[in-house]
């Protein structure tokens, strides 16, 4: 039996003013547009489910950190939000801490919350730690990073690496190997390293993207562009750009920035921790205490507030804000369907069109989440009807 749904329909490359979209458990079997005068004065807006590379958690449950119930807690607050393809994002930590997490968030790919998992670290620049506690970072570990991926058995689909950490080439080449996303962050190489890691990596024939770009690396100067400059410009490489879009980790004008020089390679990111979704107070990411305060997060220290700590915005909020700016179409692309390429997901998600997965977002004329359908089935918490 097919499901139909009406109202404004925003794809990655039009907008239907009224129209009526058909799936069944396939997946999207059509889209017919329809008279706009017939259309009600307050009727929905549909778009893809946004997909989300860079996540740690919301609503008290932490990836990091949490137990099985807590992250299966995050989980399904961000899918209630309009997320319907995630990376859970780990933070540094130790070969056995990691081990530990991968096996309990496997299981989460397994109910199909989550697509897969994301390593932030612990190869990455301690200079350049943000949240992240220097105890847990450390230089390049092939051995370590084989054994963290064979406990993942297959679900890790994403590495955070700093360009200059020791065994690039060789950890570029485990990712080659099992398929694993490189990313370049949390950094502090030139230009010229920057670029030669991206060379090898495309080489090797793995995808790359920039973990943050802008934030946990040096700013870009005219005359020392760093690693930034090189991750936009990218060598010629197809590497994807990561953007905190949420007004507090870049400024309006930064993300425009990028979206007019690389549209295609952009996409926003929630970079979300626990605390998402919850009041002001104290949370933690990874071990260490972080303070909410006005919904920015920021490490807790003994001078007060530190570095930021994560995001605490959901893509939903994102695209909202991205589409006061730009049209709707551009704003699909930059939470759904430019992160699904990264995920090589394109014929799958990211988008509104007939033969791919019927993940649905649909917004109320505020701009808020009214219902989310996942894989064909109206999302009700951990029960869906079709």
């Amino acid at each position: 039996m097919s499901t139909q749904v009406r109202g404004r329909i925003i794809t990655a490359e039009k907008v239907l003013p009224h129209a009526e979209i058909s799936f069944d458990e396939s997946g999207i079997l059509s889209i017919e547009e329809l008279d706009p005068a017939a259309a009600p004065p307050e009727q929905p807006t549909i778009i893809p489910g946004f997909v989300d590379l860079h996540n740690h958690g919301g609503k008290g449950g932490s990836f990091p950190t949490g137990s099985l119930a807590d992250c299966r807690r995050a989980a399904e607050y961000h899918r209630s939000q309009g997320t319907t393809t995630m990376l859970a994002s780990l933070v540094s930590g130790n070969e056995r801490e990691l081990t530990h997490q991968v096996e309990r968030l496997k299981e989460l790919v397994g109910e199909g919350l989550i697509h897969g998992i994301h390593l932030e670290g612990p190869f990455i620049n301690a200079a350049r730690c943000g949240a992240q506690s220097p105890d847990r970072i450390q230089p390049g570990d092939p051995e370590m990073f084989r054994r963290i991926i064979e406990a993942g058995q297959g679900n890790i689909r994403q590495i955070t690496l700093a360009p200059e950490t020791e065994h690039v080439g060789e950890l570029l080449e485990i990712c080659a190997r099992f398929g694993i996303i490189a990313g370049f962050g949390h950094t502090e190489a030139d230009y010229d390293t920057t670029l030669a890691a991206l060379g090898k990596a495309a080489e090797l024939g793995v995808r790359t993207t920039a973990t943050h770009l802008f934030n946990a690396m040096p700013q870009i100067h005219h005359r020392t562009p760093g690693a930034a400059a090189a991750l936009l410009s990218a060598g010629g490489t197809a590497t994807g750009l990561e953007l905190i879009a949420d007004g507090v980790h870049l400024a309006a004008g930064t993300v425009d920035l990028v979206f007019a020089l690389a549209g295609e390679r952009a996409y926003a990111v929630t970079d979300a921790m626990e605390a998402t979704g919850l009041p002001d107070g104290s949370y933690q990411l990874g071990p260490l205490e972080v303070v909410l305060k006005g919904g920015v997060a920021r490490l807790a220290t003994a001078q007060g507030s530190g570095a930021l700590a994560g995001g605490t915005s959901t893509l939903a909020r994102q695209f909202h804000h991205f589409r006061r700016r730009h049209d709707g179409p551009a704003a699909v692309r930059f939470t759904a369907t430019n992160a699904a390429a990264v995920l090589d997901l394109v014929g799958e998600v990211g988008d509104l069109r007939p033969g791919l997965r019927a993940n649905l977002v649909q917004l109320n004329p505020q701009g808020e989440v009214e219902r989310v359908y996942m894989e064909s089935m109206l999302w009700e918490g951990s029960h869906s009807t079709s």
